[in-house]
C-alpha cells in the first residue's frame, strides 16, 4: 500500500492511552475493512478484529498492539506527537507512541493488504487482532474474555512482533522464554504531616519512601542468585504539595521482572517485607497499603513453532539478517492468546534503527524513551514482510 508511511505518521501524531484507543481503532478498522476483511470493533473494549476466510486450512492469528504511553515526545520529528490526555487517575498527561505500537499496527495493515491481494496463493483463515492496553497487561485478557475465540475462531498459531533499537532490516528471535513475567505494586506509606521546620513533630513519609527505594535495590544484588534474571524498578515516587510541608503520605510504583516462578515469589515477598519493615522502623502510625495489579506471565516462543517460522524467515531474508537467541527483560501479554487457545505462540523482534543514516556517536534511544521512534524505512517494509512470511509458513499454500 503506497499510503502505509502516511498511515504510520498519522497514528504517530495521534497516540492514545491504554483503554482510550478510540480514534486509533476507528482508523485501523476502516483500513482493514477496505481490504475485504470482516471487521468487528469494540472487542475487549477498544480492540479491533479482522477476519479473512479463504477456504479450508489453518487459522493464523496475527496480532499488533495499539496503545501509547504517558510520555512527552522529544524526537523532534515533523510528525511528533503533541497529544495530551486524561489518565485513569484524572491527571492530564502527555501521550506518545514511545514503544512503537504505531509501527506494529501499520505493519499489520500492510500484511493484511498483501495477504488479501494474494489469496489465490493460500487457503485458511487470517485473524487480525489489533489489541488495546498492552502496556497495562490487560488487552489480551479483555479480548479473550469478550469471546474472541468463540466469536471469530480459535487459532492454530499466534504470531506477533515488536520493534526495538536493533538495526533496521534485522529480525531477532528466541526459542522458549523470551520475555519476562511482570508484576506491579502500588504502595502507600503513611506518616504524620506537619511543618517542615519542625520534623521532630512528624513522621516523614518522604524519608520513609527514600529508605524503601534504596533498600529495594538490594533484593536482586543480595537475594537472587547471579545465574537468575531479575529486575526491581521504582518507576514512580509521589509525595507532598509544598517544600515546607511534610506530607501525610507518600506513594511508590514498583515493578518487578522475572523468568522463574520461585524468583517471582522471592521478589514479591521481599518487596512486601522491605516496605513493611521500613514503615515500622520509621514509626509509621499505620501499616502501609500494597495493591498488586494483574501481572503478565513469562512469554514463551514455542520452540517447534519458532523453528518452523524462523526457517521461513531464513529463506526469505537470509541468515545474515537474523539474530538468534534474543531474550529481553521486558514483558508482553500476547502469550495469553496462545495459552487460552492451546496454540503455540511465536514472537520476534524487529529492528527499527537505520544506523547508516544516523549521526555518528548519537545515543540509541530505547523503547519507552521520549526520544524513541523507529525509522520508517526499512523498518516498515521488513515488518510487513515478516508478518506475511510468518503467516504463509502456517497457511496452506496452493
Amino acid at each position: 500500500m503506497a499510503d502505509l508511511p502516511e498511515l504510520y505518521r498519522d497514528l504517530h501524531r495521534h497516540p492514545e492511552l491504554s483503554l482510550q484507543e478510540f480514534r486509533t481503532a476507528s482508523v485501523l478498522a476502516e483500513a482493514v475493512r477496505e481490504l475485504g476483511f470482516e471487521v468487528t470493533t469494540g472487542v475487549g473494549g477498544t480492540g479491533v478484529v479482522g477476519v479473512l476466510r479463504n477456504g479450508d486450512g489453518p487459522v493464523v492469528l496475527l496480532r499488533a498492539d495499539i496503545d501509547a504511553l504517558p510520555v512527552e515526545e522529544a524526537t523532534g520529528l515533523p510528525y511528533a506527537s503533541t497529544a495530551r490526555a486524561t489518565d485513569a487517575g484524572g491527571d492530564q498527561v502527555p501521550v506518545a507512541h514511545a514503544c512503537g505500537h504505531d509501527m506494529h499496527a501499520t505493519c499489520l495493515v500492510g500484511a493484511a493488504e498483501r495477504l488479501a491481494r494474494t489469496r489465490d496463493e493460500w487457503s485458511g483463515t487470517v485473524l487480525l487482532v489489533f489489541q488495546p492496553a498492552e502496556e497495562l497487561g490487560l488487552g489480551a485478557r479483555n479480548m479473550v474474555e469478550d469471546g474472541l475465540f468463540d466469536r471469530f475462531g480459535t487459532p492454530d498459531v499466534v504470531l506477533a512482533q515488536h520493534v526495538g533499537p536493533l538495526p533496521a532490516g534485522m529480525i531477532a528471535h528466541g526459542s522458549g522464554p523470551v520475555l519476562a513475567a511482570s508484576d506491579s505494586v502500588h504502595v502507600t506509606l503513611f506518616g504524620r504531616g506537619g511543618h517542615g521546620s519542625a520534623p521532630e513533630n512528624t513522621v516523614d513519609p518522604v524519608l520513609m519512601a527514600a529508605h524503601v527505594v534504596v533498600r529495594l535495590q538490594g533484593i536482586v544484588a543480595r537475594e537472587i542468585a547471579p545465574s537468575e534474571r531479575a529486575v526491581v524498578t521504582v518507576g514512580r515516587v509521589q509525595a507532598g504539595t509544598k517544600d515546607n510541608i511534610i506530607p501525610e503520605t507518600a506513594e511508590l510504583g514498583i515493578n518487578i521482572r522475572s523468568f522463574d516462578d520461585h524468583v517471582r515469589t522471592t521478589l514479591r515477598d521481599a518487596v512486601e517485607r522491605i516496605v513493611r519493615a521500613e514503615a515500622q522502623a520509621s514509626g509509621a502510625p499505620r501499616e502501609p497499603e500494597l495493591t498488586w495489579s494483574d501481572g503478565m506471565p513469562v512469554l514463551v516462543s514455542d520452540p517447534d513453532a519458532t523453528a518452523r517460522t524462523v526457517a521461513a524467515f531464513t529463506e526469505h531474508f537470509g541468515a545474515h539478517n537474523l539474530i538468534p537467541g534474543a531474550v529481553v527483560n521486558a514483558s508482553e501479554d500476547v502469550g495469553h492468546f496462545g495459552a487460552v487457545a492451546g496454540a503455540p505462540t511465536v514472537f520476534w523482534f524487529l529492528g527499527g534503527i537505520d544506523f547508516g543514516t544516523r549521526e555518528p556517536g548519537r545515543p540509541v534511544a530505547m523503547n519507552h524513551s521520549p526520544e524513541f521512534a523507529p525509522d520508517i524505512e526499512p523498518t516498515l517494509t521488513t515488518g510487513v514482510d515478516a508478518l506475511v512470511v510468518a503467516a504463509r509458513a502456517w497457511l496452506r499454500l496452493t
